[in-house]
């Protein structure tokens, strides 16, 4: 499928059930397909919630295919009276619910292997509008259902309907939707391969000016991006007519990135984060770290908790100030630290000062404040920096912490001198 084929494809995205229109669940999955169709090369013109009313849902999907070319739903799928969105599809298509023998057999497999027996209710989730294809959810019990739908227009449109548990939509999406959707879309690119960069140290336009026309719609790669909590992410998606053939292409525009922004860089994947990074240098050099933080948040300890069992990190601690600290091992403040590196067994202890004031401020952002980092390293090793960091309240000990760690990065590969003048926070 090439970018002209899908240049003028229009997609909607649905969601459904009372959940959402309640505002009682966060909607993320309209956000995750609106990125994912987009990069297949479709616009998305339209988002659409609907509760779990029969005649309400089979509006919304007449009126999406009166106006979009694809529509993709989650929710309604279950095996309950209030999920309707296979009747409603029966009613907006006027075709009957048909029985469908393999998805009963895939639905009853899955309730033998976790030894529970089926209710009886859950035959209706085998249940399809004549004519349309079951899409197979490895998952769980409630497969997904793909129809084509008579909206008035030249053609009509196809309706993919997925479960609304996003772990079972995700997988379902990337196995069965994306390559009939390129199938429909014509041409010779049949496959679709992705790769996510991430970045921490500039905000997101200084980014996008360094990288220039890379981010254009109508760029082959595309390469979209996103921001989290100060960490850039660049999502590479490549089409084409094999996955070697794709991956080629990421290959060429990742080297390009790397030309570009190459030393913000830090790692690869959707779940990378700069906790990680350091963690896998620690872990190549064989050696362990400590951290402390002053204040209110011990934000780097429950990254690195979440970790798991590593040798690598011997434990966080978080302390009002230094004198705290001073106190526990009743030592003067100037020597607390070097004694809890020992203490701790660690060739690295990382201290992050507080932030100056988190004083209730209600929406608004924090302004930006001089927050200072020290390391003590092996060898008597000395290192400080300051830094002015801002940003709102929700946000600001995540950019603090990933500040920290990306500058305690280059501290421990070398990319930054010793200081042996460099004083201890004594806040």
């Amino acid at each position: 499928m090439t970018d002209d084929a899908n240049s003028n494809l229009i997609a909607e995205v649905i969601s459904i059930g009372d959940e959402m229109t309640s505002g009682a669940r966060l909607d993320t999955n309209t956000q995750w397909l609106s990125r994912r169709l987009g990069e297949l090369g479709a616009h998305v013109a339209f988002h659409s919630t609907v509760g779990d009313t029969l005649s309400d849902n089979v509006d919304v999907f007449r009126i999406a295919a009166s106006r979009a070319h694809v529509v993709v739903c989650t929710g309604g799928l279950g095996p309950t009276r209030d999920d309707l969105t296979r009747q409603a599809l029966s009613d907006a298509s006027g075709r009957p619910l048909v029985f469908e023998a393999s998805a009963m057999e895939h639905i009853e497999s899955l309730f033998a292997r976790r030894q529970r027996q089926m209710p009886e209710r859950n035959k209706i989730q085998a249940m399809f509008p004549e004519g349309s294809r079951s899409i197979f959810n490895p998952q769980g019990t409630a497969p997904g259902i793909e129809i084509e739908l008579d909206g008035g227009r030249d053609k009509p449109a196809v309706i993919y309907a997925l479960p609304g548990v996003p772990a079972e939509m995700k997988r379902m999406f990337d196995d069965t939707v994306v390559p009939s959707i390129l199938r429909r879309g014509g041409g010779q690119q049949t496959h679709i391969e992705h790769e996510v960069m991430k970045f921490f140290g500039v905000g997101e336009s200084d980014m996008e000016q360094r990288l220039g026309e890379m981010i254009a719609r109508d760029r082959s790669p595309r390469v979209g991006i996103t921001v989290s909590s100060a960490t850039i992410s660049l999502r590479i998606t490549a089409m084409g007519e094999s996955k070697e053939t794709c991956r080629d292409q990421i290959e060429a525009t990742r080297n390009e990135i790397l030309q570009r922004v190459g030393e913000l860089h830090f790692g690869d994947g959707e779940k990378f984060e700069l906790q990680h990074a350091v963690h896998q240098s620690l872990s190549e050099a064989g050696q362990k770290l400590v951290t402390v933080e002053l204040g209110r948040s011990a934000i780097l300890a429950d990254w690195f908790a979440a970790i798991g069992e590593t040798d690598a990190y011997r434990g966080g601690f978080c302390f009002a100030t230094l004198e705290e600290l001073a106190a526990v091992f009743q030592v003067p403040i100037e020597t607390s630290l070097e004694l809890l590196r020992q203490r701790t067994n660690a060739d690295w202890l990382l201290l992050v000062d507080q932030y100056p004031s988190l004083e209730a401020t209600g929406d608004a952002a924090l302004p930006a404040a001089e927050v200072s980092f020290h390391v003590l390293g092996p060898d008597q090793q000395r290192s400080m920096t300051k830094t002015r960091l801002g940003g709102h309240p929700s946000i600001i000990h995540a950019r603090i912490g990933k500040a920290a760690l990306a500058w305690f990065r280059d501290v421990q590969r070398g990319n930054i001198a010793n200081d042996e003048s460099s004083p201890l926070a004594t806040s």
